[in-house]
């Protein structure tokens, strides 16, 4: 255990499909008393609604910073999104930043909701400022949608750190040039990844911004050997085979991959036919068969093996340029050999200029 806050490593809490939200009480202590310096909150309609877990990671926290990564603009009113955040803000003493993300578009037309476009965000990420700072805004008709009036306690004036989770270029663009943090998908390539930091950054200089100030956090699958078999296939092949059910098109465009073996993974009987999530509800019998669809150079981007491994993997990262490295789809619990080995060799002087919120620009807390 180490009493030093890492504020450049992080993790998801209730990572995967947790069998109840009470999980996250402690792992987020696990989380600080490792020094893990992040809690990242992800949003499922289940047991994962996003407020909620945001207020018990406060809650039973006192150091580590938080963010939403995200939930979506278009299922709730901008006033309740944005007292939510300014709640959050007050309650944690600025540890929270309010993180937003496109989301999925079959499931909002399956549920009537509204796209989410790249213009939405960067509207709804100014109405965002502007209430948190008091300002009223009347009459707005905007990309975000159309209000008469929006407004929370004109007494405010605050800064409460905006995240964005970005994929494709356009979004990346977004983070640069109108959000304090990006926070890149699971299993980018080298190549993607600093591609993806290069977007953000330049942006950011184009918008008359100092590309310092925009923390670009790496998402790496974090799957240590000392896991079981069965766990490791699901972390690992139910992961990346859930990401390919639910947006492979953009995964393979991203990472400049072969699309025709995306195509023959759904068209297997198996994953053509399969009900539901393959991370949730695949058995380790039909997780080694889909094993055997996906190529090995596109689950490789991830730290495996020994702790030391998978601490090589995580300063990799930062040689690629991210500022912040999540590491993805495994609790604190077992993650704590992999963040035990990466505390021994951390360089302290590296990472002293970061603040615990993980979108507050470096220097400032």
């Amino acid at each position: 255990m180490t009493t030093t806050a890492m504020n450049e490593i992080g993790f998801y809490t209730l990572a995967g499909a947790p069998k109840s939200p009470r999980d996250l009480i402690e792992e987020v202590e696990t989380a600080e008393a490792l020094g893990l310096g992040a809690c990242f909150i992800s949003e499922r309609f289940n047991i994962k609604e996003i407020a909620a877990l945001s207020g018990a990671v406060g809650a039973v926290s006192n150091r580590i910073g938080i963010a939403t990564a995200a939930t979506n603009q278009n299922t709730r009113h901008p006033i309740v999104t944005a007292a939510f955040a300014s709640t959050m803000h007050f309650l944690t003493g600025g540890r929270f930043s309010l993180g937003l993300g496109r989301g999925i578009e079959p499931v909002f037309k399956a549920f009537g909701l509204p796209s989410i476009t790249t213009a939405a965000m960067e509207d709804f990420a100014g109405l965002m400022r502007k209430l948190h700072h008091g300002q009223t805004v009347i009459g707005h008709d905007g990309a975000a949608g159309s209000w008469p009036a929006l407004r929370l306690d004109p007494n405010f004036s605050e800064h409460i750190p905006l995240t964005l989770t970005a994929f494709g270029p356009n979004s990346l663009a977004l983070g640069g040039r109108a959000f304090d943090a990006v926070v890149l998908h699971t299993f980018f390539t080298d190549e993607t990844t600093k591609r993806a930091v290069a977007t953000v950054k330049q942006a950011a200089v184009d918008a008359g911004r100092d590309p310092a100030s925009v923390r670009v956090w790496s998402c790496l699958a974090t799957i240590g050997d000392h896991l079981p078999r069965a766990l490791q296939l699901k972390k690992r092949v139910g992961r990346m085979a859930t990401y390919l059910q639910a947006y492979g098109d953009l995964m393979v465009s991203t990472n400049r991959w072969d699309p025709a073996v995306l195509e023959a993974f759904r068209s297997h009987e198996l994953v053509r036919n399969f009900q539901g999530a393959l991370d949730q509800t695949g058995t380790t019998e039909e997780l080694e068969i889909v094993e055997g669809l996906i190529p090995e150079h596109w689950l490789a981007p991830a730290a495996y093996g020994t702790p030391d491994d998978c601490v090589s993997a995580i300063n990799h990262q930062f040689d690629l340029g991210a500022d912040g490295v999540i590491l993805h789809g495994a609790s604190p619990l077992e993650l704590e050999p992999i963040v035990e080995a990466y505390a021994k060799q951390r360089d302290a002087s590296r990472f002293a200029h970061l603040p615990a919120n993980p979108a507050l620009a470096p220097g400032l807390n």
